[in-house]
């Protein structure tokens, strides 16, 4: 059921949108150890003493598959584990420098954005995942001078008791989006809309991808609402080029020509997220009424699609790309589009991904 003032028509469940999520869903399990690393405290990283006060008591097991189930009832959560090792987080610090040198006069930021397992495993179960909180610390200390990074740890920590994280979908909720949209903002000294300048609008009975991956039925028995917030008053004009994608869907086989459509394509069942975009599989291009010769490009995997729709007040242009479906060269991309700035936007789990980090070293040379 989809209600709410002002919404919009939903759009039916398709495959390709739920292609689209259990794709972005990478699960890391354990890791190798890592190398000493440095005890000085990188720009842009900021010390935060977290504790857990929402589920750090509360009862949980782990799937065959080494999901967490935590919490009983209406409350329950299901997440996976995050397993990047500081090896990663120097390989990805890699090919954010390798941005900073291919364009020296565009400002290049990183937010790696923490997973539910960084804020909601219990205490009991806090030494199974890896630290998030020091892969960042350690990504930071590789960047070089002139890369900005955002630290997005603390910011989000200071909302857990809100609904910042789905509790039955492995993506951040819209809220938690809208905090770390207004630390960027914040951060590139541009104008941002407060939430109150925004309709919202609700998904009743939503139960997202974690309960495929879980098979645990304590999830599907704790739908919950999905809300999701669309700009008031500002008309934007939004362009896709759209992906066809091999059966392993790892590879672009075909491409639309550039076609209009619109930015919130409200999605209902497992596919709700896709609401952003309608999905991973495109390249998209939203003009706004915003004139300050600010043009942003944000790299991201499906987390980063709930990201640019707070952000239609701060930049004239904003172009999304996806982690793994690109099918231009990036230097002729930013050139040919005036860029300005450049946001790499990746969930801590994709971030910490060969397959991640090295397809952004492709785009710079395809």
């Amino acid at each position: 059921m989809v209600a709410a003032a002002g919404m919009l028509p939903a759009v039916a469940e398709t495959p390709e949108s739920v292609d689209d999520m259990h794709a972005e869903f990478i699960a890391l399990a354990g890791g190798s150890a890592d190398d000493a690393v440095s005890e000085e405290q990188p720009t842009g990283y900021v010390e935060y003493d977290y504790v857990n006060t929402v589920t750090g008591s509360a009862p949980y097991r782990r799937t065959s598959r080494g999901i967490f189930v935590v919490g009983k009832g209406d409350s329950v959560r299901s997440f996976d584990t995050f397993g990047g090792t500081s090896s990663s987080a120097r390989s990805y610090a890699a090919s954010v420098n390798r941005y900073h040198q291919e364009f020296p006069d565009v400002r290049i930021w990183v937010m790696p954005i923490p997973t539910a397992s960084a804020y909601y495993t219990p205490d009991a179960a806090a030494n199974l995942p890896k630290s998030t909180h020091e892969f960042i610390r350690v990504m930071f200390g590789e960047l070089e001078p002139g890369v900005e990074g955002i630290d997005l740890f603390p910011v989000l920590g200071e909302h857990v008791d809100e609904p910042i994280y789905s509790r039955t979908d492995h993506h951040w909720a819209p809220l938690g989006a809208y905090y770390a949209a207004k630390a960027f903002a914040s951060a590139a000294g541009v104008p941002f809309l407060p939430l109150e300048d925004y309709d919202t609008h609700v998904v009743e009975d939503y139960v997202g991808t974690m309960y495929s991956f879980s098979k645990d039925p304590a999830v599907k028995n704790a739908p919950e609402d999905f809300v999701y917030y669309t700009p008031r008053d500002i008309e934007v004009s939004t362009t896709y080029v759209t992906y066809s994608l091999d059966k392993a869907r790892r590879r672009v086989v075909s491409q639309t020509e550039p076609r209009e459509g619109k930015f919130f394509l409200p999605f209902k069942g497992v596919s709700t997220y896709c609401t952003f975009m309608g999905g991973d599989s495109k390249l998209t291009r939203v003009v706004t009424p915003t004139k300050n010769g600010r043009r942003l490009i944000i790299l991201k995997d499906s987390f980063g699609n709930a990201i640019p729709g707070y952000l239609f007040g701060s930049f004239e242009e904003i172009h999304v790309i996806d982690c793994r479906y690109f099918t231009e060269n990036m230097r002729d991309y930013v050139a040919d589009n005036a860029i300005t700035d450049i946001l790499f936007a990746n969930n801590a789990t994709h971030a910490s991904t060969a397959r991640t980090y090295d397809m952004y070293i492709t785009y710079l040379n395809q």
